[in-house]
């Protein structure tokens, strides 16, 4: 029994191991993403924001959920009108604020269903979603699966 107890350690260990690499990859993955290197307005408040939108990303806890969810939220933040962030950051991208936001709450809780033991519940509250269903219908949705056919898929 006990050499059995060690194994279910060593695999608990490389697992933990391994949500760790992951982390920290998903930690140094946006820096090359976004590399706006024009000089206008625009670009700089582009730049801006999608650096305070990294930021709140890897979710560590589910104990703190995100503070920024919204265009608003982000507008707020940086000081500016919500049309005047939607505006630079489409001109500069091709992308709404909002599909941006979205599109990294989605690589968020793709990355949280896959490589933590969260339950889905703590996943939706994680990522600022009031009830759980909410955030199971939005994921749906936007990728059409369900959250828990994504976590039985990486399984």
């Amino acid at each position: 029994m006990s050499s059995k107890r060690t194994i279910n350690n060593k695999d608990e260990l490389i697992r933990n191991y391994i949500q760790l690499i992951v982390h920290e990859a998903l930690k140094l993955q946006p820096a090359a993403e976004h590399t706006e290197s024009s000089g206008t307005a625009a670009s700089r408040l582009t730049a801006v924001f999608l650096e305070l939108l990294e930021r709140q990303f890897p979710v560590e806890t589910p104990d703190r959920p995100l503070e920024l969810k919204s265009a608003q939220d982000y507008a707020r933040q940086l000081s500016v009108h919500v049309n005047h962030l939607n505006s630079s950051v489409k001109s500069v991208t091709g992308k709404t604020t909002s599909a941006h936001i979205s599109d990294r709450i989605v690589a968020e809780a793709r990355a949280l269903l896959e490589h933590t033991d969260w339950n889905i519940s703590a996943i939706a509250y994680a990522l600022g979603f009031e009830y759980p269903t909410y955030f199971s219908n939005y994921f749906k949705k936007v990728t059409g699966q369900s959250p828990r056919a994504v976590r039985q898929s990486s399984l």
